[in-house]
């Protein structure tokens, strides 16, 4: 085995995963304002945590061992930002033991025919359409229904399905039952379902 490949590889390896925090603000701030603007709906806030993520990386900066690529590294410190967001503006809900279910939400199911009753029957939604601007609109509209869903629901749904986080990681994580977080997540689709056929079909 010649040892001359693997040294410029671990060479190679070492300048890649090297910080360079004089660089942060133009190489990652969009990218990490995009990555919480998904998950937020407050844009003054998803600005003012791409500051907070780049304080915390300088100060962090020991802790950094190279395993993973600067980007990546921030991320992972934004992402447990946004998480600390979430625990905190569901919290009020956890400690009640109530999962903040709109007091006009339907009752969708015919329990004797274990399906939808025939007046939520669910409709296409149309998204299959290739055209970027339906798609745009559609995500639009999807933000917005999103938006109109208590704190909990919303963390609960964000984590689950843009950060694809296991179960037991968002039940420890928002300190919920896995029994709640279902019921939570059930909810949280079947009205945002209701609300994208109002707004969107």
């Amino acid at each position: 085995m010649q040892l001359e490949p693997v040294i410029e590889t671990l060479a190679d390896q070492a300048v890649k995963h090297e910080l360079r925090p004089e660089d942060w603000v133009e190489l990652h701030a969009d990218y990490l304002y995009n990555f919480a603007r998904i998950r937020l709906s407050d844009e003054e806030l998803c600005r003012d945590l791409v500051q907070e993520t780049f304080l915390a990386a300088l100060e962090k900066t020991k802790n950094f061992r190279g395993d993973s690529n600067e980007r990546t590294w921030l991320t992972a410190i934004i992402k447990y930002k946004i998480i600390d967001i979430y625990r905190k503006k569901s919290s009020a809900f956890v400690s009640r033991d109530d999962y903040g279910t709109p007091g006009e939400e339907p009752e969708y199911f015919d329990t004797d025919l274990n399906n939808w009753k025939r007046a939520h029957w669910p409709a296409h939604f149309g998204i299959e359409d290739k055209d970027p601007l339906n798609n745009k609109e559609f995500t639009q509209v999807l933000q917005r229904c999103m938006g109109k869903l208590p704190p909990l629901w919303m963390s609960v749904f964000k984590l689950k399905h843009i950060d694809e986080e296991q179960t037991d990681t968002i039940c420890a994580e928002l300190r919920i039952t896995p029994s709640n977080f279902w019921v939570i997540i059930h909810r949280a689709k079947v009205n945002l379902r209701s609300c994208l056929q109002k707004n969107w079909i």
